[in-house]
């Protein structure tokens, strides 16, 4: 069973189903596009015992857990407390993205190279913390924020109207930090308590506008593999974040399973680490499983059974694979939705593929259901290829209700 119903759990749908090991594969809550590779299960994923129910009634023998909500709730500690092998963190583990304070403490006390850090409770003590940063720094919410809850400031003026929003409704918990310089990759690890195995890296584009302008999003596209994370660095990146980190939770008596999501500045002092998610990225996950060449049903079992050093190591298309979300109009802020999708077959007639985010049924329609939409992702030799063929595929959906930005992977180009 796999829980989620964004692009990424399409993505993940996608490449389960092509499995030979696969049986029955359901989906809670799903999507149109999810449907067509699997059985939609009407379950309400936060009521846990609905859950661990519908996995005995139909004798689930693996549950991958696409999102970090649920995850951070414990879902996946409920579902092993019934023999149930899971894709997915427990709640303790969780907190590497539940929480960026108890992030930033483990850093410090294993050493791992990130931000410089304060943390903070309270609006006045937030104000008088940015006396040690000078003009630049970066805020964050303590909890999760959907990649929403950053603010980049690069002024004082930004950093206080920051604070002011994030302790206007009382009481919080946030971090301030140094803000590093340098490119941004994203390291994508299997782990499966003991032993990990690198599972690819990506680089997204954050912001909403052309050119990375404007406010930030969830993500407005991706490419994988990032060229800017060497073998080198990545080299360096595992031996000096990742690993001390699976080694600290095992340590702790919380071992973590399931894929770690690590955030990464490649600054001149080396790989630090920006932050973790607990979950593959969404849009990350849609350019990873387009360039995956395995079994992804077998490599997440053994995963989640412990087994990760039988299995070879994970293996990926030399090809560059781009993805280009397609949002409805006002996304980040209030997306218009009801917009009426059409073209994916023409689409996909291209040899791109597209993942649904937030699509719905309605009227016999397929129509926008939220901020990001859809994921158009196609490979190609290098990065301008794929960039290519997206676009191709992209100009083939109509989709008046929605937006796209022109120039992903442009800083690779």
């Amino acid at each position: 069973m796999l829980v989620g119903s964004g692009g990424r759990e399409h993505a993940l749908a996608w490449k389960l189903a092509q499995s030979p090991k696969l049986d029955t594969l359901f989906a809670a809550p799903g999507n149109p596009g999810i449907a067509e590779h699997a059985t939609i299960a009407a379950l309400d994923v936060t009521d846990h015992r609905a859950v661990i129910d519908f996995c005995r009634r139909e004798k689930i023998g693996l549950v991958v857990i696409g999102p970090e909500a649920p995850l951070v709730e414990g879902l996946a500690d409920n579902l092993r407390t019934i023999g149930v092998p899971v894709f997915g963190p427990g709640r303790a583990a969780a907190q590497l993205e539940g929480s960026k304070g108890f992030t930033k403490d483990l850093c410090a006390r294993v050493g791992i190279p990130t931000a410089a850090y304060v943390r903070v409770t309270s609006k006045d003590g937030a104000l008088a913390a940015l006396d040690d940063f000078g003009e630049r720094c970066v805020i964050k919410a303590d909890g999760l924020a959907a990649g929403k809850g950053v603010t980049v400031a690069t002024s004082r003026a930004e950093a206080e109207a920051a604070i002011d929003a994030l302790f206007a409704d009382g009481p919080a918990e946030a971090v301030i930090e140094e803000m590093l310089e340098g490119p941004e990759a994203s390291l994508f690890v299997l782990s499966d308590g003991t032993v990990t195995a690198s599972f690819g890296s990506a680089q997204d584009h954050k912001r909403v506008g052309d050119g990375d302008t404007g406010p930030n999003t969830g993500g407005m596209g991706a490419y994988s593999p990032a060229a800017v994370l060497t073998p080198e660095l990545e080299e360096r990146a595992l031996g000096e974040i990742v690993r001390p980190t699976i080694d600290a939770l095992a340590e702790a008596g919380t071992p973590y399973v399931g894929v770690l999501y690590a955030g990464l500045m490649l600054t001149a002092d080396g790989p630090k680490l920006i932050e973790y998610n607990v979950r593959f990225g969404d849009p990350e996950c849609q350019v990873l499983m387009a360039r995956f060449t395995g079994d992804l049903v077998e490599l997440l079992l053994a995963v989640a059974e412990g087994r990760l050093a039988d299995e070879p190591e994970p293996a990926f298309s030399p090809e560059v694979a781009l993805t280009v979300v397609m949002a409805a109009k006002g996304y980040p802020g209030t997306p218009a939705s009801g917009g009426a999708i059409g073209g994916i077959d023409a689409a996909q007639a291209t040899g791109a593929v597209v993942f649904q985010a937030g699509t719905k049924q309605a009227g016999g329609k397929l129509v926008a259901s939220g901020g990001r939409v859809l994921a158009v992702t196609a490979t190609g030799a290098d990065v301008k290829s794929a960039q290519a063929a997206a676009y191709r595929a992209v100009d083939a959906i109509d989709f008046p209700d929605g937006f796209c930005r022109r120039d992903i992977g442009w800083r690779a180009i």
